[in-house]
């Protein structure tokens, strides 16, 4: 099921706080405690928060990211408006890589009609979504597909992707640190989207406005390597200076 934006609002507390009661969240929010209960409830349900008597905190590891079912509910709204803005800018009859993540596949659905694409991808559930386009060319990375999210890692992804240089890469992130590094749990996921970068001539970043201030492991590259950001909401500080600086475009879906 999808998150309304009330629980948006307050799963961005709960990660802004770390830890927090029932009742300043009622505070915060405006709404009773009664529905911040049952918000934290159907979040708690999902893995997106931990509750404890009184209070909420957040369930983030720095070494493991949400599963792939929790990560595909989480903002679904938003990464659909992100997908449809990332596909109004993708031309026809060009060269695309889509690497792992919910919001690449998001990307991989709105592209589904247009036409004369060739695309790359180390994510079958990107390749299965796309191969059903009859005017796109789909080429799979091989290599060790994780069972948890259908995504190909290891040393054979890196250098069949090494083969290649398309026009655009289209990249998610699990997270956006507060010094502009783009961070991930994989370090064998990290090493073949560090090649997907480094084999394209734009780099697109999707990544929804859960991802800013969030912690992970491995870090993948920094906003200096990517050319345009696609996200759903104004960044936070301090990125609107550290995306400029980088000069970065950013779109707002």
């Amino acid at each position: 099921m999808n998150t309304n934006p009330r629980q948006l609002l307050l799963l961005d507390e709960v990660r802004q706080r770390k830890s927090t009661t029932v009742e300043q969240l009622a505070d915060t929010l405006g709404v009773t405690l009664q529905t911040v209960r049952r918000d934290v409830q159907r979040l708690a349900e999902q893995g997106l928060v931990k509750r404890f008597h009184g209070g909420v905190r957040v369930p983030t590891s720095t070494v493991e990211n949400l599963a792939h079912t929790q990560r595909e509910t989480l903002n679904a709204e938003g990464k659909a408006r992100i997908a449809r803005a990332v596909a109004a800018q993708v031309p026809n009859d060009c060269s695309l890589i889509l690497n792992i993540g919910t919001t690449t596949e998001a990307i991989a659905r709105a592209l589904q009609h247009h036409r004369g694409l060739r695309v790359l991808t180390n994510n079958l559930n990107v390749a299965a979504l796309l191969s059903g386009n009859p005017d796109c060319e789909v080429i799979v990375a091989g290599g060790v597909v994780r069972a948890r999210d259908r995504g190909i890692v290891g040393e054979a992804a890196v250098d069949f992707i090494r083969q290649f240089r398309v026009d655009i890469a289209l990249i998610g992130i699990s997270g956006i640190e507060i010094d502009g590094t783009l961070r991930d749990f994989d370090y064998r996921e990290v090493k073949v989207a560090q090649t997907i970068i480094e084999h394209a001539r734009e780099v697109w970043l999707a990544a929804d406005h859960t991802k800013f201030h969030r912690p992970a492991m491995v870090q993948l590259a920094t906003l200096a390597q990517i050319d345009r950001l696609f996200t759903d909401e104004p960044p936070p500080e301090p990125f609107p200076a550290l995306l400029q600086e980088a000069e970065v475009l950013c779109t707002v879906a």
